[in-house]
């Protein structure tokens, strides 16, 4: 990759020459990773292997070969791919899906036989051409959701999580500066009216002042996706909210905007303690938690329309002391 004006462009021509995983895994770690990347990956990636996966060998061994063992025909596809900077880094954001044949057991989940589509989202931070730091969640919740393994209550919101409305998450060319900052400071305005909740009425928050009124938010297996205002404080925002009325952001790991995306990721970003009952049907805990989260946005004019949102749910559950694999 040698145009450091249009990172995004040369990251998808590897990344969809690559789209065949269970054939092209190998190659695209050689291409792509510097012999010194760290990845950081989800749970329940991170059980035998700690918080951070060190070089392109313990990253195959780590992350790629679980999902090739079990996941025969394994394919990337990439619905909204993003570039930006982020304190001096240059970053590339993905969403998009796993699509493989379920063959083999998944860390103890039964394979059905028949193709999953494993939701993504995918941080790269690149320098001199290679990806030096990777950070990825998959929606390990929503796979086991279809298993019929799940072991908490059924989710509030729908299954659906599709591609940008407009289709235009892959747009490969640069984007216009001033469009990919009205798109960061719209994102940071509505964070800062989520922080100014008063533990009392979600209307304290203003969100209406940054959401088109059927906005589309597209939520982590265990919560699901909602639209508009009434069905978003439903089926998210008010449990959440009760679980977790002292939640506190920040300690980010990229936020970038390019176009009318924005990107953000925290590996933890938020810490709260578990004071309200009902969240997933869990009784208060009254535990410390941290949550490893990330989202997408998309903004139409002046108001944002979709948010695609990724929580590492096995690991937020195993704070409450649930293992979601125990009964596997």
């Amino acid at each position: 990759m040698n145009d450091p004006k249009n990172l995004k462009l040369d990251y998808w021509r590897i990344i969809d020459a690559s789209r065949d995983l269970s054939h092209c895994a190998s190659g695209l770690l050689n291409q792509l990773y510097a012999p010194n990347c760290v990845m950081s990956v989800c749970a329940p990636f991170d059980r035998a292997n700690g918080d951070a996966l060190i070089g392109r060998d313990a990253i195959y061994e780590g992350f790629f070969a679980p999902l090739l063992a079990s996941f025969s025909n394994l394919e990337r596809r990439t619905d909204i791919l993003m570039q930006g900077e982020f304190k001096a880094g240059d970053w590339i954001a993905s969403y998009g899906w796993l699509i493989g044949t379920f063959e083999k057991d998944f860390f103890g989940i039964k394979p059905t036989h028949r193709p999953h589509w494993l939701r993504f989202g995918w941080f790269e931070r690149l320098e001199n051409g290679q990806v030096v730091e990777s950070i990825i969640i998959l929606d390990i919740a929503r796979l086991m959701i279809e298993c019929g393994t799940w072991p908490v209550r059924a989710q509030l919101g729908e299954v659906w999580s599709p591609a940008p409305s407009a289709q235009d998450g892959l747009h490969l060319g640069l984007s216009e500066p001033s469009e990919s900052e009205k798109s960061l400071k719209l994102v940071e305005a509505m964070i800062a009216g989520l922080m100014s909740y008063d533990g009392k009425s979600l209307k304290s928050m203003g969100m209406t002042r940054f959401w088109t009124p059927q906005f589309h938010w597209y939520g982590p297996g265990g919560i699901g996706s909602a639209r508009g205002h009434q069905d978003y404080e439903r089926a998210h925002q008010q449990p959440f909210l009760t679980a977790f009325p002292d939640r506190i952001g920040g300690n980010h790991r990229c936020r970038i905007g390019n176009g009318a995306f924005v990107a953000s990721s925290g590996w933890p970003s938020i810490n709260a303690t578990h004071l309200g009952n009902g969240w997933l049907g869990i009784p208060a805990t009254n535990k410390r938690i941290t949550m490893r989260v990330m989202d997408f946005w998309r903004r139409e004019g002046d108001f944002l329309s979709e948010n695609w949102v990724f929580i590492d749910m096995i690991d937020l559950l195993k704070q409450f002391d649930i293992d979601v694999f125990a009964s596997l």
